[in-house]
């Protein structure tokens, strides 16, 4: 299931909300912001857990050779075993998503399909990069649904995390056997785009101070592990550079948050990233 990345992924949740402004509207009691949030990060949990043990089930054949000590070529669990799993784990996120709101719940189908398209087929096509990262393009706006004309208004704001993650995803397909440096320099540039995109959002909104520290950080751990990886394009650092990348997420949508909330909440969504990396030490993450 990528416990590492699952806590990645309630982070763009958190930071589709921040950007919706659904926390700084009225409500008649705490519960009334307290429960539609936990159903989204429910939601979320249950799609990405879901969408990742898929991948392990179509490439169960594959992992025998390449990556034996997966679970279930390493008989820790059954394929049969891993798609009630998978299964179970969409159902759920789906149906916690339309406990929130048609819309959200819509999204959430959404994500179910594209997933399940990268699983089966993106993963092996050319735009298979660009299939990962509408996953992610469409858990930000799910995030976002919970205010619809906020969506309406930021919808773009999706395509962000579509291109970091097509970035990411096109560089791991150079994990095994090593990449190209032309494609890691190209990575880089999206990098660049996609913090620069977050920095002017801020500046637009009033709150650059804030959000600079958390930009910062958000470079520096996505650039470090790059760098090395164009220096020296082996199989291993370009792990470390997609490695890098996934966990990175925290940091970015702690930015996302700080450019449209307060500082206090962007501190509360970074709580997530030690969290994260200690989980990325014990679970695999590519």
């Amino acid at each position: 299931m990528r416990p590492a990345n699952i806590v990645t992924a309630v982070a763009d949740i958190l930071a589709g909300i921040a950007i919706s402004g659904f926390l700084g509207s009225e409500v008649a009691n705490y519960l009334d912001h307290l429960l539609p949030v936990v159903c989204m990060c429910l939601a979320t949990i249950g799609l990405y857990g879901g969408g990742v043990v898929f991948n392990d089930v179509m490439d169960a054949e594959l992992d025998k050779v390449e990556r034996p000590e997966r679970p279930i070529p390493s008989g820790v669990i059954s394929k049969t075993q891993a798609i009630v799993l998978g299964s179970y784990l969409l159902l759920v996120g789906i149906l916690a998503a339309f406990t929130v709101g048609r819309v959200t719940g819509y999204l959430a189908l959404g994500i179910a399909i594209s997933a399940l398209v990268y699983d089966k087929w993106g993963k092996h096509l050319p735009w298979g990069p660009v299939n990962m990262g509408l996953c992610r393009g469409l858990n930000l706006l799910m995030g976002i649904s919970m205010v619809v004309p906020a969506l309406h208004k930021y919808w773009w704001i999706g395509l962000i995390p579509v291109l970091y993650i097509a970035a990411v995803t096109a560089i791991s397909r150079g994990e095994v056997h090593g990449g190209n440096t032309r494609t890691l320099r190209m990575t880089a540039i999206c990098y660049a785009l996609v913090y620069g995109t977050i920095l002017a959002l801020a500046a637009l909104n009033g709150h650059i101070v804030a959000a600079i520290p958390f930009i910062v950080l958000f470079a520096i751990m996505i650039n470090l592990p790059l760098f090395n990886a164009i220096k020296d394009p082996t199989g291993p650092n370009i792990g470390k550079a997609v490695k890098g990348g996934i966990i990175a997420l925290v940091a970015m949508n702690a930015a996302w948050v700080a450019a449209f909330s307060t500082f206090p909440h962007a501190l509360l969504v970074l709580i997530l990233l030690p969290l994260s990396i200690l989980m990325a030490k014990a679970f695999a993450v590519t």
